[in-house]
Protein backbone atom coordinates (compact mmCIF):
# COMPACT_ATOMS: atom_id res chain seq x y z
CA UNK A 1 0.00 0.00 0.00
CA UNK A 2 1.24 3.61 -0.81
CA UNK A 3 2.05 5.69 2.34
CA UNK A 4 0.02 8.36 0.75
CA UNK A 5 -3.10 5.67 0.34
CA UNK A 6 -5.08 7.17 3.77
CA UNK A 7 -4.92 10.60 2.66
CA UNK A 8 -5.96 9.26 -1.10
CA UNK A 9 -9.34 7.34 0.20
CA UNK A 10 -10.24 10.76 2.28
CA UNK A 11 -9.88 12.65 -1.34
CA UNK A 12 -12.08 10.54 -2.69
CA UNK A 13 -14.78 10.58 -0.15
CA UNK A 14 -14.44 14.07 -0.75
CA UNK A 15 -14.77 13.87 -4.55
CA UNK A 16 -17.73 11.66 -4.33
CA UNK A 17 -19.19 13.94 -1.75
CA UNK A 18 -19.29 16.72 -4.27
CA UNK A 19 -20.05 14.68 -6.98
CA UNK A 20 -23.23 13.63 -6.00
CA UNK A 21 -23.98 17.43 -5.03
CA UNK A 22 -23.04 18.39 -8.47
CA UNK A 23 -24.73 15.50 -10.48
CA UNK A 24 -28.00 16.17 -8.25
CA UNK A 25 -27.74 19.88 -8.99
CA UNK A 26 -26.94 19.50 -13.23
CA UNK A 27 -29.02 21.01 -15.86
CA UNK A 28 -31.04 23.22 -13.07
CA UNK A 29 -31.14 26.88 -12.58
CA UNK A 30 -28.30 28.14 -11.31
CA UNK A 31 -27.16 31.66 -9.87
CA UNK A 32 -24.26 32.61 -11.90
CA UNK A 33 -21.20 35.08 -11.17
CA UNK A 34 -18.66 36.34 -13.01
CA UNK A 35 -15.22 36.60 -12.57
CA UNK A 36 -14.67 38.46 -15.82
CA UNK A 37 -15.98 38.68 -19.20
CA UNK A 38 -15.75 34.28 -19.81
CA UNK A 39 -14.76 33.50 -16.17
CA UNK A 40 -17.70 32.76 -14.55
CA UNK A 41 -19.10 31.11 -10.80
CA UNK A 42 -22.32 29.09 -9.63
CA UNK A 43 -23.33 27.89 -6.37
CA UNK A 44 -22.65 24.40 -6.92
CA UNK A 45 -19.03 25.74 -7.26
CA UNK A 46 -19.20 27.35 -4.44
CA UNK A 47 -20.85 24.54 -2.56
CA UNK A 48 -18.78 22.16 -4.34
CA UNK A 49 -15.57 23.71 -2.34
CA UNK A 50 -17.26 24.14 1.10
CA UNK A 51 -18.05 20.27 0.96
CA UNK A 52 -14.56 18.87 0.21
CA UNK A 53 -12.73 21.55 2.23
CA UNK A 54 -15.19 20.19 5.04
CA UNK A 55 -14.30 17.02 4.85
CA UNK A 56 -10.62 17.29 4.14
CA UNK A 57 -10.71 19.33 7.13
CA UNK A 58 -12.56 17.23 9.57
CA UNK A 59 -10.07 14.40 8.83
CA UNK A 60 -6.85 16.95 8.25
CA UNK A 61 -7.25 20.06 10.43
CA UNK A 62 -3.98 21.09 10.59
CA UNK A 63 -3.71 20.74 6.74
CA UNK A 64 -3.44 23.97 4.42
CA UNK A 65 -5.94 24.57 1.68
CA UNK A 66 -5.59 26.00 -2.14
CA UNK A 67 -8.62 26.20 -3.79
CA UNK A 68 -10.35 28.09 -6.50
CA UNK A 69 -13.15 29.76 -5.23
CA UNK A 70 -11.75 31.28 -1.72
CA UNK A 71 -8.74 31.83 0.12
CA UNK A 72 -8.07 30.20 3.43
CA UNK A 73 -5.05 30.51 6.22
CA UNK A 74 -2.32 28.75 5.79
CA UNK A 75 -0.76 27.26 8.62
CA UNK A 76 2.68 26.49 7.29
CA UNK A 77 1.85 22.39 7.07
CA UNK A 78 4.16 20.39 4.68
CA UNK A 79 0.83 19.09 3.48
CA UNK A 80 -1.22 21.39 1.14
CA UNK A 81 -4.45 20.27 -0.67
CA UNK A 82 -5.23 21.71 -4.02
CA UNK A 83 -8.84 21.64 -5.16
CA UNK A 84 -10.92 22.83 -8.13
CA UNK A 85 -14.37 21.73 -6.99
CA UNK A 86 -15.43 22.00 -10.35
CA UNK A 87 -13.30 22.01 -13.20
CA UNK A 88 -15.56 22.70 -16.70
CA UNK A 89 -17.86 25.51 -15.21
CA UNK A 90 -18.63 27.20 -18.25
CA UNK A 91 -19.69 23.66 -19.33
CA UNK A 92 -21.38 22.80 -16.19
CA UNK A 93 -24.07 26.42 -16.72
CA UNK A 94 -24.36 25.58 -19.90
CA UNK A 95 -25.60 22.25 -19.04
CA UNK A 96 -22.83 20.60 -21.57
CA UNK A 97 -22.17 16.99 -19.34
CA UNK A 98 -18.18 17.57 -19.05
CA UNK A 99 -16.85 18.40 -15.73
CA UNK A 100 -15.35 17.28 -12.31
CA UNK A 101 -13.98 17.62 -9.21
CA UNK A 102 -10.05 17.59 -8.63
CA UNK A 103 -7.79 17.14 -5.75
CA UNK A 104 -4.51 17.30 -5.76
CA UNK A 105 -2.20 16.72 -2.61
CA UNK A 106 1.46 18.52 -2.18
CA UNK A 107 4.30 17.22 0.61
CA UNK A 108 7.33 19.39 1.31
CA UNK A 109 5.52 21.05 -2.51
CA UNK A 110 5.71 17.24 -4.24
CA UNK A 111 2.48 15.81 -5.26
CA UNK A 112 1.59 12.87 -3.75
CA UNK A 113 -1.59 12.14 -4.10
CA UNK A 114 -4.95 13.03 -6.54
CA UNK A 115 -8.06 12.62 -7.41
CA UNK A 116 -10.21 13.40 -10.26
CA UNK A 117 -14.09 12.77 -10.32
CA UNK A 118 -16.25 12.49 -13.37
CA UNK A 119 -19.88 12.35 -11.96
CA UNK A 120 -21.70 12.24 -15.09
CA UNK A 121 -20.04 9.06 -16.06
CA UNK A 122 -19.09 8.00 -12.30
CA UNK A 123 -14.96 7.68 -13.34
CA UNK A 124 -13.19 7.99 -10.55
CA UNK A 125 -9.15 8.59 -11.67
CA UNK A 126 -7.10 8.01 -8.62
CA UNK A 127 -2.92 8.32 -8.23
CA UNK A 128 -0.32 8.18 -5.45
CA UNK A 129 3.33 9.12 -5.78
CA UNK A 130 5.01 5.75 -6.53
CA UNK A 131 1.75 3.59 -6.47
CA UNK A 132 0.52 4.19 -9.88
CA UNK A 133 -2.56 5.59 -11.54
CA UNK A 134 -6.03 3.95 -11.53
CA UNK A 135 -9.79 4.74 -13.27
CA UNK A 136 -12.44 2.83 -11.01
CA UNK A 137 -9.75 0.48 -9.66
CA UNK A 138 -8.10 -0.41 -12.51
CA UNK A 139 -4.06 0.54 -13.24
CA UNK A 140 -3.71 3.36 -16.42
CA UNK A 141 -1.04 3.10 -18.54
CA UNK A 142 -0.47 5.64 -21.52
CA UNK A 143 -1.27 5.49 -24.84
CA UNK A 144 1.72 3.69 -27.53
CA UNK A 145 0.97 5.88 -30.02
CA UNK A 146 3.36 7.72 -32.49
CA UNK A 147 4.28 9.98 -34.64
CA UNK A 148 2.46 12.95 -33.92
CA UNK A 149 0.67 12.87 -37.02
CA UNK A 150 -1.34 9.62 -35.35
CA UNK A 151 -2.54 10.90 -32.35
CA UNK A 152 -5.28 12.28 -30.46
CA UNK A 153 -4.50 15.66 -28.80
CA UNK A 154 -6.16 17.70 -26.31
CA UNK A 155 -6.04 21.44 -25.15
CA UNK A 156 -7.98 24.57 -24.70
CA UNK A 157 -7.82 28.40 -24.74
CA UNK A 158 -7.99 30.81 -21.61
CA UNK A 159 -10.44 33.28 -20.53
CA UNK A 160 -9.10 36.30 -21.88
CA UNK A 161 -7.77 34.65 -25.62
CA UNK A 162 -10.30 37.75 -27.05
CA UNK A 163 -7.89 40.45 -25.63
CA UNK A 164 -4.16 38.90 -24.89
CA UNK A 165 -1.50 37.42 -27.78
CA UNK A 166 -0.97 34.33 -25.37
CA UNK A 167 -4.17 32.90 -26.78
CA UNK A 168 -2.64 29.54 -28.25
CA UNK A 169 -4.25 29.66 -31.62
CA UNK A 170 -1.41 29.31 -33.62
CA UNK A 171 -0.01 26.36 -31.25
CA UNK A 172 -3.74 25.16 -32.06
CA UNK A 173 -3.44 25.49 -35.86
CA UNK A 174 -0.55 24.13 -36.31
CA UNK A 175 -1.22 21.15 -34.25
CA UNK A 176 -4.88 20.59 -36.18
CA UNK A 177 -2.20 20.35 -39.35
CA UNK A 178 0.36 17.88 -38.14
CA UNK A 179 -1.80 15.26 -35.38
CA UNK A 180 -4.35 13.48 -36.30
CA UNK A 181 -6.91 15.33 -34.36
CA UNK A 182 -7.49 18.02 -31.40
CA UNK A 183 -10.16 17.85 -28.94
CA UNK A 184 -11.34 20.94 -26.68
CA UNK A 185 -13.89 19.92 -24.13
CA UNK A 186 -13.38 22.40 -21.69
CA UNK A 187 -12.15 21.07 -18.71
CA UNK A 188 -8.28 20.64 -18.15
CA UNK A 189 -8.13 18.00 -15.28
CA UNK A 190 -10.31 15.36 -17.48
CA UNK A 191 -7.83 16.07 -20.25
CA UNK A 192 -5.31 15.27 -18.00
CA UNK A 193 -6.83 12.04 -16.70
CA UNK A 194 -7.56 11.16 -20.50
CA UNK A 195 -3.49 11.52 -21.45
CA UNK A 196 -3.27 8.97 -18.14
CA UNK A 197 -5.58 6.73 -19.52
CA UNK A 198 -4.31 6.28 -23.47
CA UNK A 199 -7.56 8.52 -24.27
CA UNK A 200 -5.64 11.18 -25.52
CA UNK A 201 -2.06 11.23 -26.56
CA UNK A 202 -1.17 14.77 -25.40
CA UNK A 203 -2.01 18.01 -24.22
CA UNK A 204 -1.00 21.69 -23.79
CA UNK A 205 -2.52 24.28 -22.73
CA UNK A 206 -1.16 27.78 -21.57
CA UNK A 207 -2.70 30.34 -18.11
CA UNK A 208 -3.95 27.17 -15.84
CA UNK A 209 -4.10 27.75 -12.28
CA UNK A 210 -2.40 25.26 -9.80
CA UNK A 211 -5.90 23.48 -8.89
CA UNK A 212 -6.67 22.93 -12.59
CA UNK A 213 -3.78 20.32 -12.83
CA UNK A 214 -1.89 18.99 -9.31
CA UNK A 215 -4.20 16.15 -9.57
CA UNK A 216 -4.07 15.23 -13.59
CA UNK A 217 0.13 15.88 -13.46
CA UNK A 218 0.14 13.09 -10.82
CA UNK A 219 -1.78 10.36 -12.89
CA UNK A 220 -0.07 11.50 -16.03
CA UNK A 221 3.54 11.07 -13.97
CA UNK A 222 2.12 7.78 -12.74
CA UNK A 223 0.56 6.46 -15.78
CA UNK A 224 4.03 6.14 -17.36
CA UNK A 225 3.81 9.84 -19.11
CA UNK A 226 5.74 13.19 -18.81
CA UNK A 227 5.14 16.56 -18.37
CA UNK A 228 7.16 19.31 -18.97
CA UNK A 229 6.79 23.47 -19.93
CA UNK A 230 6.38 24.41 -23.51
CA UNK A 231 10.49 23.97 -23.82
CA UNK A 232 10.94 20.66 -22.10
CA UNK A 233 11.77 22.12 -19.04
CA UNK A 234 10.71 20.89 -15.15
CA UNK A 235 7.53 21.43 -14.96
CA UNK A 236 5.43 22.53 -11.41
CA UNK A 237 2.01 23.06 -10.90
CA UNK A 238 2.55 26.70 -10.50
CA UNK A 239 4.29 26.84 -13.86
CA UNK A 240 1.79 28.35 -16.76
CA UNK A 241 2.65 26.18 -20.11
CA UNK A 242 2.18 22.62 -19.70
CA UNK A 243 2.47 19.41 -21.93
CA UNK A 244 1.53 16.70 -21.06
CA UNK A 245 2.40 13.10 -23.12
CA UNK A 246 2.90 9.77 -23.56
CA UNK A 247 6.02 10.34 -23.53
CA UNK A 248 6.79 8.90 -27.20
CA UNK A 249 5.15 12.42 -28.62
CA UNK A 250 6.60 14.47 -26.40
CA UNK A 251 9.62 16.02 -28.55
CA UNK A 252 7.74 16.16 -31.32
CA UNK A 253 5.16 18.85 -29.03
CA UNK A 254 7.78 20.77 -27.64
CA UNK A 255 9.58 20.88 -30.87
CA UNK A 256 6.03 22.48 -32.46
CA UNK A 257 5.28 24.89 -29.78
CA UNK A 258 9.38 26.26 -29.90
CA UNK A 259 8.68 26.72 -33.97
CA UNK A 260 5.23 28.30 -33.64
CA UNK A 261 7.06 30.72 -30.78
CA UNK A 262 10.12 31.55 -32.94
CA UNK A 263 7.54 32.11 -36.18
CA UNK A 264 9.03 29.13 -38.25
CA UNK A 265 5.64 27.00 -38.31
Amino acid sequence: MSTYENYLQEAVIAARIAGRYQKYRFASALNIEMKGDKDLVTEVDKESERLIVEHLLSRFPDHDIVAEESIYPQNGSPFRWVIDPVDGTTNYAHGFPWFCASIGLLSEGELVAGVIYNPVYDELFTATKGGGAFLNGVRLSVSSRTPLKSTLLGTGFPYDCATDSANNFTNFIAFQKSARGIRRAGAAALDLAYVAAGRLDGFWELKLKPWDVAAGVLLVREAGGMVTTFDGSIYDIFNNRIVASNGLIHDEMVAMLAAVASGKE
